[in-house]
């Protein structure tokens, strides 16, 4: 299905968001079940969770969390978001792994396994989200609990331990913030679903933003457990839809001002991104696209770096992917994808000439994030450093 076929329909205001049931039937491209001209309350920050504090049981001695953590130099206590996963040992008897978000985590203290000197104990502070989607709430026979934080070891597992306590605990659940499609023409797929009887129990749809040419600029998951419709605010045949609880994956504040910039089409002047703190430019970070591709990539040239906003992480991404790439583009949204483009595939690859001009705002504003599992190096000095890995030329100015 494409967007761009359904934009058009004879009212005085456009098309903006269509409503789409992706992968179902075979349908590789989703299935229509309604465009809308607006919504109210889609853009949302999510409360923090409750803090919680977790005791990791029998962590080995030799894994980069506990290694982190008991630094007698420099011991890590803020180890950020992260991951938790409990893996069966035998997933046709106990079912597929659980999954917890780790939001926040804070290292409070740690010490030897009393039982085996060999194993460390550590209590962290944290927020702790269950994906409940996956998995069953058995707990399996022969559990493994793994964790992942990428502050430690980037995109690989950082530690395991035996057993955690705190972990097994009922949460309250936390109250939702409605979405309004407002002047909204369902297709038949939603209209059925309008006809049952509260709770509906839909199935998860895809909601896509469009720019005023049609395209597509992201998507988010819309859950459709309890809808009430009525005649639309903006009248005709359209209707207003309120969806009362349509779960956690909703964009920021901070992304409406970014979205209106986007809203005329992938811009096409540079560092537009500039003006937007931290969270505006991880979501400016997120519209963007990869590539272009190239048939075997294109190596050699000089390209240059406009560094006078390298502020942060997202800035140094957004700005190497609009040296290499232009406006709209990116060459990685994080350094392991980076990498990833160094190796091959995108239409400019190594080796190449990259002059960083104001180079010094970066060196000063990335200095404190340091990555524990690239060496200790700063974000600023590891991504030279890849660069320079990957047979880039790079020119510090």
């Amino acid at each position: 299905m494409r967007s761009e076929e359904h934009v058009g329909w004879e009212r005085d205001f456009p098309v903006r968001y269509l409503l789409v049931r992706e992968d179902t039937d075979g349908e590789e491209e989703g299935v229509l079940w309604g465009r809308c001209a607006e919504i109210e309350g889609l853009f949302m920050d999510a409360p923090p969770l409750p803090r919680e504090i977790l005791t990791l049981r029998g962590c080995p001695r030799e894994s980069p969390l506990v290694q982190a953590v008991t630094d007698r130099a420099e011991p890590v206590r803020l180890l950020g978001n992260g991951t938790l996963s409990i893996e069966p040992v035998d997933p046709s008897a106990d079912g597929p792994a659980r999954f917890w978000d780790l939001e926040d985590t804070t290292v409070l203290a740690q010490w030897p396994t009393p039982a085996d000197p060999g194993l460390w104990d550590i209590v962290v502070g944290t927020g702790v989200r269950e994906d409940d989607s996956w998995g069953t709430k058995r707990l399996p026979s022969s559990p493994r609990f793994d964790l992942w934080f990428p502050s430690i070891q980037g995109d690989s597992a950082s530690d395991s331990c035996r057993s955690i306590d705190g972990l097994f605990t009922r949460r309250p659940q936390r109250p939702t913030q409605p979405v309004h499609l407002i002047g909204c023409e369902p297709a038949a797929p939603l209209l059925a679903l309008l006809c049952r009887l509260l709770p509906q129990e839909g199935a998860p749809i895809t909601l896509r933003p469009l720019d005023h040419h049609g395209r597509t600029m992201t998507g988010y998951r819309l859950d459709l457990d309890t809808v009430e419709a009525r005649p639309s605010v903006l009248g005709g045949a359209l209707i207003d839809v309120t969806v009362t609880d349509p779960g956690d994956d909703r964009p920021t504040l901070a992304a409406r001002a970014v979205w209106e910039i986007w809203s005329d089409g992938v811009p096409t002047q540079p560092n537009q991104w500039a003006q937007f703190d931290a969270e505006g430019r991880s979501e400016w970070l997120a519209l963007t696209r990869v590539g272009p591709y190239g048939v075997q990539g294109l190596s050699g040239g000089t390209y240059h770096l406009d560094g006078q906003h390298v502020t942060d992480r997202n800035g140094l991404l957004l700005a190497l992917g609009e040296a290499l790439l232009g406006p709209g583009a990116n060459y990685g949204r994080c350094l392991d994808s980076v990498e990833d483009c160094l190796c091959g595939g995108f239409s400019v690859v190594p080796p190449f000439t990259l002059v960083w001009h104001h180079a010094a705002i970066a060196r000063h504003a990335l200095a404190g994030h340091v990555l524990a599992h690239r060496g200790g190096l700063s974000y600023f000095e590891e991504t030279v450093n890849l660069l320079r890995e990957k047979s880039v030329t790079v020119v510090l100015r």
